[in-house]
Order: C-alpha cells, then structure tokens, then sequence
C-alpha cells in the first residue's frame, strides 16, 4: 500500500479508491491492522466486524473493476456504536441484558452510509444505558482515552471519540441526548457535532420506539478528525426515512446567512476554566481573521433552566423503569447517575410535565430569536477541562460538580439546537476545545464555523 489512509480525508480517501489508485480491501485490511494494534490498550471498538469488513471492501472493489458507480464513501472505514442496530450484532447499549439482542436490519442512517460505500470494521463501547460521560460498563469493560488513559474518554459515544482519535476509521458513529457526541469528541481532541433532531434517521427495530425524551432530543451523528469528515458523513447520514418519525427532508445548504458570531464565554453564570477561556479567545480571533463579526453580546437567553427542564423531562420519562433496570445490572456507573436524583423524580407530576414543554416552547422562542441575531454562539463545551476517568464515581459532590459543569452539553438538546465541539488543541496530555452553536437545521453553518477555527487551530494529530 503506498498510502496512509488517515494520512486523507475520508472524501479524497473515497476519490482515490474510486480511481483505483489503492483498494478498498487494502485501505481495509490497513485500518484492521492498526485496530489489533491499538485497540487491545484503549477498547474502543468492543464487537469485531473484521470479517464482513473485508467482504464488504471486496464487493466495493467488484463495482469499481466492473466501471459501476460507487458512492461517497466508497471503501472508508467507519465505526458504529453499540447503541445503533447494525444487522447480525447486539444492540448491547453496554448491558449485560441486552447482549443477545442482535439486530435483523440496519439503522436507517447505516443503512445510507452502506448504500454509499462505508465499511465498518467496528463497533464502538458506550457505558452502560449510555447514561455517562465516561465509558465503562459490565459487558463491554472500561474504554480508554488515548490521548491520556488518566482522563474519560467521554461518553456516552466515549468508544467513537476514541476510536477517532487513534485513527480507528475515519468517521465514527455516535449519539447525544445530553453531550453524547461533542462530550467525547471535546474529551478526545477530534471534532464531532450534535445534528437537529430529524437530520439523520435512526431507529432500532430491535428495541423499538423510544420515550418522549429520546424522541425530541437524542439524535445519531458523526465524530471524526476533521470537520470535512463530518460534512461528508451528514451529507450521507441525513435525510427522510418512514422508520423515524422525528425525520425529515431538510436540505443541508440553507439560506446566505451573516457572518456573525455572539461569544458567550460564561454561559448561565458558569465558571469557566481559564484554559478554556483563553481557548474561547483565540476562537474569536481566528473567525474575525476569517472576516467573521464576533461580539460579546449583553445578554444571552437563559440557559440554565434549561438545564432543569431536560432533567425533569428524563425523570418523567420512565425514571422507575431506569431505575429498576441499572439495579439489574448492577452497574456503579448508571445507579450513581440515577441515584443522584432519587429525591427529585417523585415530585414530577402530570402538572409539572406540562409545565416542561410550556417553559421549554419559551426558551427556545427566544434562542431562535437570538441566533437570528447571532447565526453563530461560540461558548464552551464545558466549565472543566476534561474530567478524570470515572470521577463520576468519586461520591455526590463529584457528580455535582460534572453536572454543574455540562450545562452546555445538557441544555442545547432541550433547546433544539445543533452544536460541534472543535478542538483548539492537546496540551500536556490533556485535550481542550470550543463549542459552536446555530439555529435547528442549520448545520451548514456550524461546518462552515467549525472549518474557520480547523483552518485556525489546526487538525489534530492522530494519538498513537
């Protein structure tokens, strides 16, 4: 093989196999060596698919020999999550319970990503239920950041932002309700985004149809090393499917929109960490050297109750059942975080259930409002620099303080809004970034943003 693979983007990758100048078997067979390799000592990928990988990557390369059409992604390797139905393998969601439940079809947006060429040579860890911003569970074991084994690789996508960041395949499969994707791509220096509900379909016929939460706001999406990779990959994932009902046929491109960003440095009152702070400046200077309008506005819409309005939904949405489950399992992890709120669930009545979608319909009015204004936020991903691997797990203030500290991460999917995380850099071992928010389904702009700061910041160095 004359190439690195991880060496292109995944487009360029995809152009070379197109043209025959490397195959998709050999860019395969490349990225399922640097898996043995690697992975042993960071279990990301936890279920194998080396074998249909190969499979896959020959009949890509029948089409090409034959002169039929490939697709965009025509022989790039690619991971997805546990949590996502992938024909012939348990959708585990990292428990004990649900490791025999193997999956007939595909998720629909797996099924887009095959259509155009995708070989998935693995399957990614997720803690148990997916309910942390850490990766660990029962089933599965403990995945690692291989940026630095003593930090969380996030979670719950902690596989996928692992997997990316050592190079593991070029796009990488993961899911956020409440910091999913841009948590762990924050955590392990790669870039990820948070879709808008409905951007790109997903449904698992293996478990069924979710609760009212998981339906307004847990969506599937792309982490990679570069930004152009998670263009491609939406471009690929999104669209209508009769399978998710939350779906729809928005184009990507919207409408010219003005350069102009509102920097929020500490959104709802948090204390931000001065290496984020200054992280969250350079951001600036680097869209304004992009000819980017960047202000520090004099008020931001309230973020903070939104923070309680996602709790509240999750504790109404089935918490006994939650509870019941992770007592099951017997997983530390999911009865910490669920244990947290003991006291609070019982007083979510049907009154104050209404009173969550009546608040919420307000707060999001006047963030559409504001990002009329603003079509850019640019805030923190976090008040910390990323936390240490299962601090979670250190007693209740601990996990205050992680709470405290996400507001970014569990107020925009209350708030409908799409969001990236783009790495500023790795400095003594520990990764940091900054989070780009824009209207719902406007991804197109948060890209083009999140490729002025690439362009600033660089494009971070594979971990080995």
């Amino acid at each position: 093989m004359t190439i690195d693979p991880n060496s292109l983007s995944a487009r360029a990758l995809a152009d070379r196999i197109r043209r025959a100048k490397v195959t998709a078997q050999e860019v395969t067979r490349e990225t399922l060596d640097r898996v043995a390799r690697i992975n042993p000592a960071i279990n990301a990928i936890v279920q194998d698919c080396a074998e249909e990988a190969l499979a896959d990557a020959a009949a890509v390369d029948r089409r090409i020999a034959a002169g039929d059409p490939v697709g965009r992604l025509a022989g790039v390797p690619v991971t997805i999550k546990v949590i996502a139905d992938q024909r012939g393998y348990a959708t585990t969601n990292g428990v004990t319970l649900l490791r025999d439940a193997v999956a007939t079809a595909d998720s629909p947006f797996l099924g887009r990503m095959r259509a155009e060429g995708a070989v998935v040579v693995g399957r990614t860890n997720t803690p148990a239920f997916s309910y942390r911003w850490f990766t660990s569970n029962q089933l599965h074991g403990t995945t690692l950041n291989p940026r630095n084994p003593a930090l969380t690789p996030g979670g719950s996508s902690g596989g996928a932002g692992a997997a990316a960041a050592a190079g593991l395949g070029h796009i990488a499969h993961g899911t956020d309700i409440a910091g999913s994707i841009r948590y762990p791509a924050y955590a392990c220096g790669v870039q990820g985004i948070r879709p808008t509900v409905g951007r790109v379909p997903a449904f698992n016929n293996s478990g069924g149809d979710r609760p009212i939460g998981g339906q307004m706001m847990a969506v599937s999406g792309p982490l990679a090393r570069r930004v152009d990779d998670l263009r491609l990959a939406l471009e690929v994932m999104s669209g209508y499917d009769p399978d998710d009902v939350m779906s729809a046929p928005v184009p990507l491109r919207g409408a010219p929109y003005l350069r102009r960003a509102a920097l929020v440095t500490h959104p709802g009152g948090m204390q931000t960490d001065p290496r984020i702070l200054a992280d969250l400046d350079r951001a600036a200077a680097i869209l304004r050297r992009a000819g980017w309008e960047v202000e520090t506005p004099a008020a931001v819409p309230e973020m903070r109750e939104a923070v309680d309005l996602q709790t509240d939904l999750w504790l109404s949405d089935g918490y006994a059942a939650k509870v019941a489950a992770a007592e099951a399992e017997g997983d530390p992890g999911a009865l910490a975080c669920l244990g947290r709120f003991r006291d609070r669930a019982p007083g979510i009545d049907v009154e104050r259930f209404s009173e969550i979608f009546v608040r919420r319909a307000t707060l999001v009015r006047a963030w559409r409002a504001f990002l009329a204004d603003y079509p850019v936020v640019l805030m923190p991903n976090s008040a910390e620099l990323p936390f240490k691997r299962d601090e979670d797990l250190d007693g209740p203030a601990a996990l205050d303080r992680i709470w405290a500290a996400q507001l970014p991460q569990i107020a925009i999917p209350l708030l409908g809004l799409p969001g990236a995380s783009v790495v500023s850099g790795v400095e003594g071992g520990v990764p940091s970034g900054v989070h780009v928010v824009t209207a719902p389904w406007r991804e197109d702009i948060c890209l083009d943003a999140a490729e002025a700061l690439e362009a600033g910041f660089g494009v971070p160095e594979l971990a080995e």
